[in-house]
């Protein structure tokens, strides 16, 4: 079987991170994503749920965005934010 190279960009503190993580398991890096791209290519789906955190949702956004205009018009108010005991 012939061999490729791939290359791409990563986050350093990721890249270390990862590394150190595969070293644990006994794993290389290119191992790891040689995995990864096997279980994608026998499952043709990405092997993990992909979601985007709701905090981010535009409905969310819109009522953040409201929020910070109407405090900056003086309606409103601030406060603290109340810690749960655990």
């Amino acid at each position: 079987m012939a061999q490729a190279m791939i290359n791409f960009r990563m986050d350093s503190e990721l890249k270390q991170s990862m590394e150190a993580v595969c070293s644990e398991l006994g794993l290389s890096v290119t191992t790891a994503f040689t995995i990864f791209a096997k279980k994608v290519a026998r499952e043709r789906r990405i092997p993990f749920e992909v979601s985007a955190d709701p905090f981010y949702s535009e409905e969310n956004m819109a009522h953040l965005r409201r929020a910070i205009d109407q405090l900056n018009a003086g309606r409103g108010a601030e406060h603290e934010l109340l810690e749960q005991e655990r």
